[in-house]
């Protein structure tokens, strides 16, 4: 790798988590209010499907640079399997196993919001999930900046 390459990358990652933490001062923003009616419910809702996007479009970064495919029926619970796996010789993991399954619940609810017309949003797992969206934020902040100071 070329290190010009390796800034490109890291320019990329960098540019694309501001997207990140302007979700983060979205969800922050409403997460008092969200359960005051429905449609702050189905918009906290959106910003949590929105946040794990995110979040997936920094593992595509780092997937299609160090070109780790991935074809398959679960493209994106492999994905974000892949990112908590060293590849040696040749990218570090860039998240943690604690980091992989929080980002994996909200993948989940991500499907679920995605796929589920009609149904009624359960205020409580929003919630849940809320709490999990924010305890995230740390830790994925400091397992990114070690993942960038591994390349080389």
């Amino acid at each position: 790798m070329d290190e010009r390459e390796i800034v490109l990358l890291k320019s990329d990652l960098l540019e694309s988590y501001e997207v990140v933490e302007l979700i983060y001062k979205r969800i922050l923003g409403e997460q008092a209010t969200f359960r005051d009616k429905i449609q702050h419910l189905n918009s906290m809702a959106y910003r949590l499907h929105s946040l794990y996007g995110a979040y997936e479009r920094l593992f595509e970064i780092v997937a299609n640079f160090f070109e780790n495919q991935i074809e398959s029926t679960r493209y994106r619970a492999d994905l974000l399997r892949r990112m908590k796996t060293e590849i040696a010789g040749m990218r570090p993991a860039l998240i943690s196993s604690s980091v992989h399954e929080m980002l994996n619940e909200l993948r989940r609810f991500r499907h679920f919001f995605r796929y589920a017309y009609g149904v009624e949003l359960d205020a409580d797992r929003v919630e849940r999930l809320v709490q999990i969206a924010i305890q995230l934020k740390k830790p994925f902040q400091q397992d990114m900046e070690h993942f960038l100071e591994q390349l080389k």
